[in-house]
């Protein structure tokens, strides 16, 4: 079994290879493969007169200029992918028959597309909002799809609003503004209007709707699902991504300065890593729950605004996901790719999550006017690693040659074949749930309580995250023009906690709010990033340089690398720099091309540059990393520039080199140095 993994760990490789050309040195053709003997004219009755209706190299060029934008995505529009595998730490057969999930070590080729919301294609990446993380299997069952978010939880319980919420939450349709913004007045009237959203909005406004990067968020399938193992037996199951790098955050003020400075930041971060070897990592983790026990928490397992705490409900981690490369053309791949949380193998099943229902149907829906019909299945960034038959047949962009006559079941001319699969072949059961009840269009009291969760994740947080929380509050709502949104809101979230909604209706000049909070006292210490995982490997430090440098500064760059940071070099000018003892060393970077707010820690070294400009440069860089919480280290002439902030906390400040880059690297482990 495991040979025959594989084996097919590698097909899908091999099936994309047959799709990917290289056109340089190859001669001009039609895609009919005609070679072309001009493509800088069009053919016209003489040279100055008309375009002739027989120019099929023409029109064939134009109509497909024409057609290149498919449309695109309503929601997570604006999104990056790379490839990978997924390894198997132990075997989850007790729990479910998935064959992808049975053998230690056994490897499953990846997709994985990250993504924000709100935004359109050419919105900024480091919006304040959720991020998609969405896996697409190539199991030797069939593609399985794991559909999922950075956050746990979501806005509504049940799919028929999530038109409402869209709508709400995209920019307002009389002006088309703002773009890849929560913060203006339908969305908080939605929230205001449908509570909810509380818990959801509490995640929206903390430190995790800005990750520093994809590669240090975590990945949740937000929904139950089921687990089914070979005797019939089911789990309910909530599937986590956990970043070996662990969870970390940008500050507000950086993320929107990242937003003009470099857009792309995100996915460059991702491309980058992944060129330099530093292959991102995620270890897959399930939460689960006997059907037994569905009714014996605080809580209802199925409700989409709930998530189980891992205090009380454990994540066990069963595997490790590493993204090894990237795609060779982001639209065939990273646009064209059609996720599904209906793409599912034997023993991984569905709930009655409402949510969960309804996107079953919308996320067809939503492929068939995207891709152009029903045939996005055989893209090639689509297709299964295992053959696949049925009697399906036509539709826009039909690439399967079928042959014979029959295209239906029951049939006799075939042998009624295609046939179905048993079980015991690999034919997917659904779980048999036992069902009763009237039609009606209700909701469970069940899913009733939307405070108390939204309280717990508040009680969680760490004294700057909850301050984060308020200020992004504040930001928000302050950019909300109707007064009574605003003082809904404020009223609203009073349920969740006074001190917070009292210190936000201050801040916005609205009433002291007239709700009292829950007072639940129930926390969960894995909710705060404070409590993540917390290392230098891959962090990037901004490394100011100049002429005349001292010749220490390139031990302490080396050492600096072998620690696993990744240290880019700035000056004034590039080209190559001299060091007092000819060291040579050359920046990648000018003042003007590189910004304080794109590296996660400064380095300065100086140099013997009297120019006043590279001074006012690297102070300004200096402050603004201080400014937002991030190490910052110096030494030889570029302890100049520290000034009065040298005996704060996350300032290495050496005249000599002597241990500073093992003082340095332990400061960058902290990520932010929230005490100053």
């Amino acid at each position: 079994m495991s040979e025959k993994r594989n084996v097919n760990e590698n097909s899908k490789n091999e099936q994309l290879e047959q799709f990917r050309v290289d056109d340089r040195d190859q001669k001009l053709t039609t895609n009919q493969g005609l070679k072309v003997s001009e493509d800088e004219f069009s053919l016209k009755a003489g040279e100055r007169g008309p375009t002739l209706m027989e120019d099929f190299h023409f029109r064939e060029k134009m109509t497909h200029f024409d057609h290149e934008r498919i449309p695109e995505r309503i929601v997570h529009a604006r999104g990056y992918a790379a490839h990978g595998e997924f390894e198997v730490y132990e075997s989850m057969k007790p729990y479910t028959k998935a064959k992808f999930l049975q053998e230690p070590g056994a490897k499953t080729p990846v997709f994985v597309r990250f993504s924000t919301v709100a935004g359109s294609r050419g919105s900024a990446e480091t919006v304040r909002d959720a991020r998609g993380f969405a896996t697409k299997f190539y199991t030797e069952e069939g593609n399985y799809d794991l559909v999922g978010n950075n956050i746990p939880v979501f806005f509504i319980q049940d799919a028929i609003k999530f038109p409402d919420l869209v709508h709400a939450l995209k920019p307002e349709p009389h002006n088309e503004m703002p773009q890849a913004a929560s913060a203006h007045d339908t969305f908080w009237d939605f929230v205001a209007n449908n509570q909810e959203s509380a818990h959801m909005v509490m995640w929206a406004m903390s430190d995790r709707a800005i990750p520093r990067s994809f590669r240090m968020m975590e990945g949740f399938g937000v929904h139950t699902f089921r687990f089914v193992n070979d005797e019939g037996k089911a789990h309910f199951v909530k599937f986590h991504w956990k970043p070996v790098l662990g969870t970390h955050s940008l500050v507000w003020d950086e993320a929107q300065k990242i937003s003009g400075k470099d857009p792309d930041f995100h996915r460059r971060d991702l491309y980058e890593a992944i060129e330099n070897g530093d292959f991102p990592e995620y270890e897959l983790g399930v939460q689960l729950i006997s059907q037994e026990d569905e009714f014996k928490f605080d809580f209802d397992v199925l409700d989409p605004t709930k998530l189980w705490p891992e205090e009380e409900v454990p994540v066990k981690i069963v595997g490790k996901m590493t993204l090894n490369r990237n795609v060779d053309n982001v639209f065939a791949e990273t646009e064209q790719v059609a996720f599904h949380p209906g793409h599912v193998v034997p023993g991984i099943d569905f709930t009655n999550d409402p949510l969960l229902q309804g996107r079953l149907f919308s996320y067809t829906d939503t492929q068939l006017i995207r891709l152009g019909g029903p045939n996005f299945h055989e893209l090639p960034i689509n297709r299964p690693v295992c053959p696949f038959h049925n009697n399906q047949r036509d539709g826009y962009g039909r690439q399967t040659i079928n042959k014979g006559p029959v295209s239906y079941h029951n049939n006799s001319i075939a042998a009624n074949t295609p046939s179905p699969a048993s079980e015991a072949e690999g034919g997917y059961t659904h779980y048999q749930e036992k069902i009763e009840g009237r039609k009606v269009r209700s909701r469970s009291d069940s899913f009733k309580d939307h405070f108390s969760q939204a309280t717990m994740f508040w009680n969680s947080m760490s004294a700057p995250e909850k301050e984060h929380i308020i200020g992004a509050f504040s930001f928000e709502l302050g950019k909300v023009k109707n007064k009574s949104v605003q003082q809904q809101v404020v009223d609203m979230f009073a349920n969740v906690n006074a001190e917070l909604a009292a210190t936000v209706a201050k801040a916005i000049g609205a009433n002291a709010p007239t709700a009292k909070d829950s007072g639940v006292t129930k926390s969960s210490p894995a909710l705060s990033q404070e409590n993540t995982k917390k290392m230098p490997a891959t962090r990037k430090i901004g490394v100011i340089i100049g002429e005349g440098f001292d010749a220490e500064a390139a031990v302490i760059i080396n050492e600096l690398k072998a620690a696993g940071t990744q240290p880019e070099l700035i000056s004034n000018q590039l080209g190559v720099l001299t060091g007092a003892d000819g060291t040579k060393l050359e920046p990648q970077h000018t003042f003007l091309t590189a910004d304080s707010v794109l590296f996660d820690a400064i380095y300065a070294v100086g140099g013997q540059s009297e120019d006043p400009s590279f001074d006012k440069a690297a102070s300004y860089f200096i402050n603004e990393a201080y400014s937002h919480f991030k190490t910052i280290g110096a030494t030889h002439e570029g302890t100049k520039w520290v000034g009065n902030i040298k005996n704060s906390p996350g300032v290495v400040v050496e005249k000599e080199a002597k241990d500073f880059a093992s003082q340095f690297v332990e400061a960058i482990t902290a990520h932010r140095h929230w005490k100053r």
